[in-house]
């Protein structure tokens, strides 16, 4: 089921003459057109999806999965946007806002302005170019992409850090 999921998803790998923006091997191409629009180099943004919502398929492969929260410190990973949608509601309802969502994990308490209602927060696209946004104002406040991709994470210097590993971690497997 996971796999037919992945396949209708615009964020599946994409064959490099459908993609209309030059990709980076191995690199779906909805992070090579929100590269191209934010200036966040493909491979960034796609380490951190990575990290933040890979899913381990039956072929071996790791893939960032859409419909993922995290829900103060615990992962959950759902078959349809339509069930986070159900799960991210009833969350929120309850007025629980310690919520990361999507690929990119963005945090709902933090950047709901950004993120918008839950049905759209968990628009893969909506939500890479949103993490997009928030790793760019971490680029503008440390002036380099190892300071940004760690405050992307956390403002705690040793968490930091151990998330900028994870990252670079992914950011090499894919060279």
């Amino acid at each position: 089921m996971i796999v037919a999921l992945l396949a209708s998803l615009s964020l599946a790998v994409t064959p490099a003459r459908k993609c209309k923006v030059k990709r980076e091997p191995g690199i779906p191409c909805a992070y090579s057109v929100v590269s191209q629009e934010s200036g966040i180099p493909a491979s960034i943004l796609y380490a951190i999806a990575l990290q933040e919502s890979r899913i381990a398929l039956g072929n071996g492969r790791r893939q960032p999965w859409p419909w993922t929260l995290n829900v103060a410190g615990e992962g959950y990973r759902y078959g349809s946007r339509k069930a986070a949608y159900g799960a991210l509601q009833s969350l929120l309802a309850r007025g629980e806002r310690r919520v990361d969502v999507g690929l990119m994990q963005v945090h709902y308490r933090f950047h709901d302005a950004r993120l918008g209602t839950a049905w759209t927060a968990l628009h893969p696209m909506h939500n890479l170019r949103v993490g997009a946004a928030v790793l760019q104002d971490c680029f503008i406040k440390h002036g380099d992409w190892p300071g940004a991709i760690g405050c992307y994470h956390s403002g705690t210097p040793w968490r930091a850090a151990a998330y900028r590993t994870g990252v670079n971690t992914h950011i090499t497997s894919l060279k």
